[in-house]
């Protein structure tokens, strides 16, 4: 008797549940319903939803091949706007379409659970907001569940867990703040798990250990995990791509790392991890790239990362590595790319490097390096980037990068590199960037055969490069920047120079200016101080209507200075043999008058009164002077009273402006700063200018701090 009372009354509460239950609408309804909610689709991506075809023939609509059911739905890529709506309430069954158009406020409504054996649901790259659908929850043979780069919002979903089918989940690219559940290691298949690029926090739960199918794990970028890599990750057998960049990691990086045998990729960069690199590292023997940089370690690269034999990327960069870069480096068979720039590496870079006949990228740039550059960089013609500045290098540039035609940068400047530069490296196809500057390179300008216009600069500066530049440095059409200073070029500057836009110089070159140089209309800075130039400024220059700088100081150059350039914000004729008077329009009135110092017989503000006969650098015949010497005697005593008076008055000015303490100025200090105001007032000194432009004045001011 009594159980036949439990067994009505649990058939009356099923009778109940199943009288409450809405009926299912049909599959192509629920569709419906997501388009009527949906706000924004410029592409008209949906326009083939409508009830003049089958369902299972519309815009990313997947049907078993019964035709009956939805198995899949992919709607991502298209631009679409709207808002992933929790309000269950909101939502009613819907009669007709119209209906559904007035009723629904997001894309996800409660309807979606109609579609009972969906697997696939992708979302991605659209623009839906608010927060996570809790209506997604229902679709229990859910097996992709894809959101990413949405604009979702609130806390994480904690009972994403509750699709135990799930087998790839991507949550990635949203705004989802919170902590991963604990929970999260309770998915039974899943493969796939990405929650990167969100605003998550917390520590990453150990129990991520259990998910022994996963294959691959993006947990970084913008996420703010405190603690570090929990040890239970070498728990991921399976584990294939591991991905924790940028996400706030610190401490050591765990043994139980080496577990994962079958682990392609490694990233961990720019976090806060430190400690040794652990040698168990070099248990990966199926690692392929492996990016640790911008973290803190410290110590030598372990000898087990010989084993590393499949490594095409290794990245260091910017730790506190030291001891040498060991010879084995050089030997892995499969290396690309090896960066290893801002550490504290000694010794010499391993001769073997590039001998697989497979690099394409070398950075070891500022870092503590001696020696020659190893012979056989270019191995297999894959090389494009070779950056080795900052170093001690010395010796010679291998001649083979000049046969090197995968060469598009080159950055080996500021070492003490010697010989000559190979021929034929400046002529390189593909070459964009060659900066050698502050070297021991001695030797001509290379010659070069035809134009090149790939490279857009050229830094040779502080060498001992000797002889005439060539006729054929004209052939660098697109070069935009070329640096020669601090060499001891000599003979003319060739009149191809002027297809340049930067043009720096500092050597012994002599000759005049060529007129040329104007043929570029795109020249904004030229800089030939400091050599041996003589003649007149040719007249062509005031063509040149952007250019902004020009440095023509420490030369031989005579007469007047074109009062028709008028582009210019900075120049510096001193100490050349100019004449006449010094412009007064245009620019020419904002100029410090230190760029015309050196000059005895130029003449204008600052500079002094023209001598009598010269005036726009031409000596005209002596005319009688209009006062006589008396006169022009009282003339200059009166000039000599007045600028005593105004000496004076501008003394009182200062002071009081210093009683004042800067009242007629509002102040407001976001930092603390070690000078005051009158610090301040006391470098408004004509001695402190130090330059002049449309925007005023320009002031040298040194604080009591040395600042």
């Amino acid at each position: 008797m009594r159980f036949l009372l439990l067994f009505l009354l649990l058939h009356l509460h099923l009778s109940r549940s199943a009288a409450a239950r809405p009926p299912r609408m049909p599959e192509y309804r629920a569709l419906l319903s997501i388009k009527a909610a949906i706000t924004e689709d410029p592409q008209s991506a949906l326009a083939s939803w409508n009830l003049t075809t089958s369902h299972c023939t519309w815009k990313g609509v997947t049907c078993d091949p019964s035709g009956r059911h939805v198995t899949a739905l992919d709607i991502s890529n298209l631009s679409l706007t709207g808002t992933l709506s929790s309000d269950v309430g909101q939502l009613r069954f819907l009669v007709n379409l119209s209906a559904a158009a007035n009723s629904i406020s997001g894309p996800v409504p409660p309807q979606i659970s109609d579609i009972p054996n969906l697997r696939y649901l992708n979302l991605s790259n659209n623009v839906f907001n608010l927060s996570f659908p809790p209506q997604l929850y229902r679709l229990k043979n859910l097996q992709v569940l894809d959101l990413y780069n949405n604009n979702l919002t609130g806390d994480f979903p904690s009972q994403a867990y509750l699709l135990t089918n799930l087998r790839h989940l991507h949550l990635g690219g949203n705004f989802f703040t919170g902590e991963i559940p604990p929970e999260f290691g309770s998915f039974a298949y899943l493969e796939y798990l990405a929650v990167s690029g969100n605003e998550l926090s917390g520590a990453i739960p150990p129990e991520i250990g259990n998910l022994t199918q996963l294959k691959e794990l993006y947990i970084g970028y913008f996420n703010a995990f405190i603690g570090g890599i929990p040890k239970e990750i070498g728990n991921l057998s399976q584990l294939v791509r591991f991905d924790a960049a940028n996400c706030g990691l610190s401490g050591e990086i765990p043994a139980e790392i080496g577990n994962l045998q079958n682990l392609d990729t490694l990233f961990l960069q720019v976090n806060g991890l430190s400690g040794g690199l652990t040698p168990e590292l070099g248990n990966l023997k199926s690692l392929k790239s492996m990016d640790l940089s911008n973290n803190m370690f410290t110590g030598e690269i372990p000898p087990s990362f010989a084993e590393l034999k499949n490594l095409t990327l290794l990245n260091l960069f910017r730790n506190k590595l030291t001891g040498s870069i060991p010879d084995f480096i050089g030997e892995l068979p499969e290396l690309q790319v090896l960066q290893l720039w801002e550490n504290n590496f000694t010794g010499i870079i391993p001769q073997s490097l590039g001998s697989n006949g497979n690099l394409q990228e070398v950075d070891v740039s500022s870092n503590k390096l001696t020696g020659n550059l190893p012979p056989n960089l270019c191995n297999g013609s894959h090389l494009h980037t070779l950056i080795t500045l900052g170093n001690f290098l010395f010796g010679p540039i291998p001649e083979s990068l000049g046969q090197c035609e995968s060469l598009s940068r080159i950055r080996m400047g500021e070492n003490y590199l010697n010989g000559s530069i190979p021929k034929g490296l400046l002529s390189l196809p593909k070459l964009t960037q060659v900066e050698l500057q502050d070297n021991l390179l001695s030797g001509a300008f290379p010659e070069t055969d035809g134009s090149s216009t790939s490279v857009g600069q050229i830094s040779l500066s502080n060498n001992h490069l000797t002889g005439p530049l060539p006729p054929s440095i004209g052939n660098f059409v697109g070069v935009q920047k070329l640096l020669l200073d601090g060499n001891k070029f000599s003979g003319n500057i060739p009149a191809e120079i002027g297809s340049y836009s930067s043009c720096q110089s500092h050597n012994e070159f002599t000759g005049p200016i060529a007129p040329e140089i104007s043929q570029c209309k795109l020249l904004t800075f030229v800089d030939l101080s400091r050599n041996q130039l003589s003649g007149d400024i040719p007249e062509e220059i005031t063509g040149m209507r952007i250019l902004n700088y020009l440095n023509l100081s420490r030369n031989h150059l005579m007469g007047s200075i074109p009062s028709s350039i008028l582009s210019l914000t900075s120049v510096d004729f001193s100490f050349n043999n100019l004449s006449g008077l010094v412009p007064g329009t245009g620019q020419f009135s904002y100029f410090n008058y230190t760029s015309f110092l050196g000059n005895p017989n130029l003449c204008g503000p600052y500079l002094g009164p023209c001598k009598e006969g010269i005036a726009s650098g031409a000596e005209r015949p002596h005319e009688k002077g209009t006062f006589s010497p008396s006169m022009k005697l009282l003339l200059v005593i009166g000039l000599l009273v007045c600028s005593i008076v105004f000496a004076v008055a501008a003394i009182i000015k200062a002071r009081s402006l210093k009683k004042r303490r800067c009242s007629c100025l509002e102040a407001h200090a976001f930092q603390r700063l070690d000078f005051t105001c009158d610090d301040v007032l006391d470098s408004l000194k004509e001695d402190n200018i130090i330059g002049k432009g449309g925007a005023g004045i320009v002031y040298k001011g040194v604080m009591p701090n040395g600042n």
